[in-house]
C-alpha cells in the first residue's frame, strides 16, 4: 500500500470516531437510550445496520473459501438462513418489538416465572455476554490478522517507523496489536454513543464495504476481458460443477431430479440446509444483535420493513459481488493453498492507489462493524440482565449508563484477551456452534404454545450443548491430544458418536435434544396462569397454543398466524427468486434468470394480495404498560 491509500484508512477511520462521539450525547440519559437507541430507529437504518452486522471482515474470505472447496452452491451454508430470517419478518418481528424487553434474555422472564426463569436467564445472559461473544470478538480479531497478513501490510519501511518496543515484538504479535488497536477505537465510539453511535456508523460502513465488495468485482471480471471468458476459464479450473447454484439438476433416465456427481456437498448436508438448520440453530426467532435492532425501531411496522430490507441487502444485493469475486480467485490462482486468501490478492494485483486503500477501509469497515455490535450487545446483557436485575434493582439512569460503559470495557477486554490466548480458534468455536444447535425448536414454540416450560428450554440448551460437544468438538480436540490412556478412552467414546457427516450430525443432534426437552416438559410444570396471562396480554401471539389465555384475558391475538405462515410462503419465494434473477443473468445462465424473474414477479403479487387483505391490529386496550428501563 501506497502513502495516498493510508491516508484514506486513516480518514475513514478518523470519521467514524468523529461520528461516534457526536452522537454521545443520544446516549447518556438512559440505558433505554445506550441499548436500543430510545426505540427511536428508522427500518432503513435498522435493517442496514442488521446486514452490517453480519458482515464480518472475514465474511468475502469464508465465500471465497465455499466457493473454491464447494461450489456456488456450498453457500447454502448461510443462503439457508434467509429462510428463518424471512419467518422473522412476518412472524417474529413486530411480537418482540410487542413485548418491550431491552435484550432477548429479558424475555425469559417476561415468558416463564420463578427460579427457573430467573436461573435460565443469567445463565444465557452470562454465557451469551462473556464466552460466546467474547470469544466472537477475539475470532474477529484474529481474521482481521489473516487479511492483514494476506494484504501485506507490516512491510519493513513500517516496522522501521515503530517504537523500539513495537518493532521488537514477534511479527504476528504485532499484527494481532495494530488490531486491538482499531478495537480500541471501536471501544471508544461503541461505548459512548451506545446503539446510536454503533448504527450510525454501520450504515457508513456497510456501504463502504458493499462498494468495496463491488470495485473488487468490476476489476477481476475486467481483467479476464468479460464475465464469458471468466466463466469459461473458471469452469475449466475445477473439477467440481462450480456454477450450479443447487446441487440438483433435471434427472436423466426416467428421474425428474437428479443429485450431481460433481456436486461439491453431499446429499444429506444440502438437505440439513434447507430443512433442519435454519429452525434447529439458536437463531431461530431473530437472533439477539437482529432483535436489538427490532427492540429499537420506532414501531412494529418498522420493525418488520427494517427485517425486509436487512433481507435485500444481506441476500439479494451483496451475494453476488462476493461469488464473483471468488470464482475469479478459482480462476487465477487455481493451485492456491489457502482459497480464501483470493479475495486480498486479487485486491492488491488489480486495485490500483487510493481504490486500494479505499478497499482496505471497506475491510476495516466490516471489521469494527461486527466488533461494535458485539460490544453494545454484549453489555447490554452484563448491564441489563445481571447487574440492573440481580445486582442493582433501584439503580438511576445515570449509574446505569455508566455500567454499560464499563461492561463495554469489560467486553472489549475479554474479547482482546481470547485473542491473545486462543491458538485454534475454528475449534473453540465450534463449541460455540455447539451450543447454537438443537434449542430453535423451543425458541419458535415458546412464543405459540402455552406448555412450554423454563425447564424445557434449559434442557434444549444444555442438551444440545453436550451432544454437540461429543459430535463436533471433542473428535477436534483428540487429533491435537498427545498419545495416552486419556486420548485412547477419548477416541473409544468419540467412535460410538462419531458422525462425519454433517446432515446427519445436524439430525441426530436435532432429534436427541427433542427428546431430552420434550421428556423433561412432560415431567415438569407448566407455568402458571398469572405468568402466561401476563405475556399473553403483552405480546398476543396468534395461533392455536393460547385458547386458554385469550378466553381468561378477553383480548383477540395481534397476529393471524395463517396469513402470516402464507406471507412467509410468498417472502421466501420473493426473495430467493429475485436473488437467482441477479445471479442467472450475470453469470450469463439465461433460462434460470428468466424463470427466476417469473416466479419472483408472481410470488410478489401473491404477497401483495396477501398485505392488501391482512387483517387490522386489534386494539391494544388492556394490554401491561411497558417495563421501566428509563430510570
Amino acid at each position: 500500500m501506497q502513502t495516498i491509500d493510508w491516508i484514506v484508512v486513516v480518514a475513514y477511520l478518523g470519521l467514524s470516531m468523529a461520528l461516534g462521539i457526536y452522537l454521545s450525547r443520544r446516549a447518556a440519559k438512559s440505558m433505554l437510550d445506550f441499548f436500543v437507541s430510545g426505540r427511536s430507529l428508522s427500518w432503513w437504518l435498522a435493517g442496514t445496520s442488521m446486514a452490517a452486522t453480519t458482515f464480518s471482515i472475514d465474511t468475502p474470505l469464508y465465500v471465497a473459501g465455499v466457493v473454491a472447496s464447494r461450489g456456488i452452491a456450498g453457500n447454502w451454508e448461510w443462503w439457508s438462513f434467509g429462510i428463518a430470517h424471512v419467518v422473522m419478518i412476518y412472524i417474529f418481528a413486530k411480537m418482540w418489538r410487542r413485548s418491550e424487553v431491552l435484550t432477548d434474555a429479558e424475555i425469559i422472564e417476561l415468558r416463564y416465572g420463578g427460579r427457573a426463569a430467573k436461573i435460565l436467564r443469567a445463565t444465557k445472559a452470562f454465557l451469551f455476554a462473556v464466552p460466546i461473544n467474547c470469544i466472537g470478538i477475539g475470532y474477529a480479531m484474529l481474521a482481521m490478522v489473516k487479511v492483514v497478513d494476506a494484504l501485506q501490510l507490516i512491510s519493513p519501511s513500517f516496522l522501521a517507523g515503530l517504537p523500539l518496543g513495537l518493532a521488537n515484538l514477534p511479527e504476528s504479535g504485532l499484527k494481532l496489536c495494530i488490531v486491538i488497536g482499531v478495537g480500541l477505537l471501536v471501544l471508544v465510539y461503541a461505548g459512548f454513543s451506545g446503539l446510536w453511535g454503533v448504527v450510525a456508523t454501520d450504515f457508513l460502513q456497510f456501504m463502504l464495504a458493499l462498494v468495496g465488495a463491488i470495485l473488487v468485482a468490476i476489476f477481476a471480471v475486467a481483467h479476464f476481458g468479460g464475465m464469458a471468458n471468466l466463466l469459461e476459464q473458471v469452469q475449466q479450473a475445477t473439477d467440481l460443477d462450480v456454477l450450479s447454484f443447487t446441487p440438483l439438476s433435471i434427472g436423466q433416465n426416467g428421474t425428474l431430479i437428479q443429485w450431481q456427481e460433481a456436486a461439491g456437498i453431499s446429499a444429506s448436508t444440502f438437505l440439513a440446509y434447507i430443512f433442519l438448520q435454519w429452525w434447529s440453530f439458536r437463531r431461530s426467532d431473530g437472533g439477539g444483535e437482529f432483535i436489538q435492532r427490532l427492540l429499537a425501531a420506532k414501531d412494529e411496522a418498522e420493525a418488520e420493513k427494517a427485517a425486509w430490507w436487512f433481507n435485500i441487502l444481506h441476500y439479494v444485493i451483496r451475494t453476488w459481488p462476493w461469488i464473483v469475486v471468488s470464482l475469479a480467485a478459482i480462476a487465477l490462482y487455481p493451485n492456491m493453498e489457502d482459497p480464501e486468501q483470493g479475495y486480498p490478492r486479487l485486491m492488491l494485483e488489480f486495485l490500483p492507489p487510493v481504490l486500494l486503500g479505499l478497499v482496505v477501509a471497506s475491510l476495516v469497515a466490516a471489521f469494527m462493524s461486527t466488533v461494535s455490535t458485539l460490544i453494545n450487545w454484549g453489555a447490554s446483557y452484563l448491564t441489563n440482565d445481571l447487574y440492573y436485575r440481580f445486582m442493582r434493582p433501584d439503580a438511576s439512569g445515570a449509574e446505569l449508563v455508566l455500567a454499560g460503559r464499563i461492561a463495554s470495557v469489560v467486553i472489549t477486554a475479554l474479547g482482546a484477551t481470547a485473542a491473545f490466548y486462543i491458538k485454534d480458534v475454528a475449534t473453540i468455536f465450534r463449541l460455540i456452534i455447539a451450543i447454537g444447535t438443537g434449542p430453535g425448536l423451543v425458541l419458535i414454540l415458546r412464543w405459540f404454545w402455552w406448555r412450554i416450560n423454563a425447564a424445557a428450554e434449559l434442557a434444549a440448551m444444555l442438551g444440545g450443548f453436550v451432544i454437540g460437544l461429543l459430535t463436533s468438538v471433542l473428535p477436534q480436540l483428540t487429533q491435537d491430544m498427545p498419545s495416552g490412556g486419556l486420548k485412547s478412552l477419548l477416541e473409544s467414546m468419540i467412535a460410538i458418536v462419531d458422525i462425519s457427516d454433517f446432515g446427519m450430525r445436524l439430525l441426530v443432534t436435532t432429534s436427541i435434544t427433542a427428546i431430552i426437552w420434550i421428556v423433561t416438559m412432560l415431567l415438569t410444570a407448566p407455568e402458571t396462569n398469572q405468568t402466561l396471562d401476563a405475556f399473553y396480554m403483552r405480546v398476543r401471539p396468534g395461533g392455536p397454543g393460547w385458547q386458554k389465555q385469550r378466553q381468561r384475558t378477553g383480548l383477540e391475538p395481534a397476529q393471524n398466524l395463517g396469513k402470516d405462515l402464507l406471507r412467509v410462503v410468498a417472502a421466501t419465494l420473493v426473495l430467493f427468486s429475485s436473488m437467482f434473477t441477479i445471479g442467472g443473468f450475470l453469470l450469463h445462465q439465461q433460462v434460470t434468470g428468466w424463470l427466476m424473474l417469473a416466479i419472483a414477479v408472481l410470488s410478489f403479487l401473491w404477497l401483495r394480495r396477501l398485505n392488501l387483505t391482512g387483517n387490522l391490529l386489534p386494539s391494544r386496550a388492556g394490554e401491561p404498560e411497558e417495563p421501566d428501563h428509563d430510570q
